[in-house]
Formats: C-alpha cells, sequence, structure tokens
C-alpha cells in the first residue's frame, strides 16, 4: 500500500463516463477534412452538401460521408429543405473552441511543422522536429 504525499489534495479530474462525452466532438475535429468542413459552416453558415464540398475543397460523396461522422459526434446538425439537406454548426461554442485552438496552435506558432501538410498528405512537409512544448513558452 502507498502512502499519500505530503502536498495539496490531489484534484478530482474527469470520471471515464464524462471524460469520453468531452472527447468526443475533439476527436472528430481531429480530422483534416472535417475540419475544414466545420470551419466552412462557421464562417458560411448553412449550406446543402455541394456547397460544402467546393468550400472545403472536398467531393460531394466524401462531404457526405464527414458530414455524417459530425452530425452523429453532435458537432453539425443538419434539415431536410425540399430535396436537399442542409447543414450547421450544432453549437456556438463550437467556433470558440475552433477560435481558442486556432490562436493558440497557429497564430502563437505551436506546432508550425505539423501545420505545413502537404496537399493530399496527413504527414509534415518538414519532418525537422519541433523547438517547442506544451509546458515551456516559445523564446522570442
Amino acid at each position: 500500500m502507498t502512502t499519500p504525499h505530503a502536498h495539496a489534495p490531489l484534484p478530482r479530474g474527469i470520471d471515464a463516463d464524462a471524460a469520453a462525452r468531452l472527447a468526443a466532438p475533439f476527436a472528430v475535429l481531429a480530422d483534416p477534412s472535417r475540419l475544414r468542413i466545420v470551419y466552412g459552416l462557421v464562417e458560411g453558415g448553412p449550406m446543402c452538401v455541394s456547397d460544402i464540398a467546393a468550400v472545403a475543397g472536398t467531393g460531394e460523396s466524401a462531404t457526405s460521408h464527414q458530414l455524417a461522422k459530425l452530425r452523429s459526434a453532435g458537432v453539425v446538425r443538419s434539415e431536410r429543405k425540399g430535396r436537399e439537406i442542409w447543414y450547421q454548426v450544432a453549437d456556438a461554442h463550437i467556433r470558440l473552441l475552433l477560435d481558442v485552438a486556432a490562436e493558440h496552435y497557429l497564430a502563437a506558432g505551436h506546432l508550425a511543422d505539423a501545420a505545413r501538410v502537404s496537399p493530399g498528405s496527413t504527414k509534415p512537409t518538414s519532418t525537422k522536429p519541433s523547438s517547442t512544448t506544451h509546458s515551456e513558452p516559445p523564446n522570442p
């Protein structure tokens, strides 16, 4: 049996069920194609699949497939309008999450090499390791 450390009480953390629910939207947004789709909807408002595909630079079939995943994760919602299905971001907080992530990781220069991905690839164009860690602030 281990004895407790002599420091402040450990944080409660998050239970497994809540962690799984919280991770779901982040997991689905981790795909670059889905992220471009969501950004298009955040910036352009409700759109049909063909318009979303044009904005995201993907085919309509692939866009439909990705939208189904986004919808099942609760990131987007859909509404039938005649023969078309229109999609929009399910919650205004999605924009807040994306803005904070972009400000931290893109504008601040974090993950600069990882952000440089060649079209059609998920591998960075540079293999140089990043010298910035999340535990230390970047050097000016």
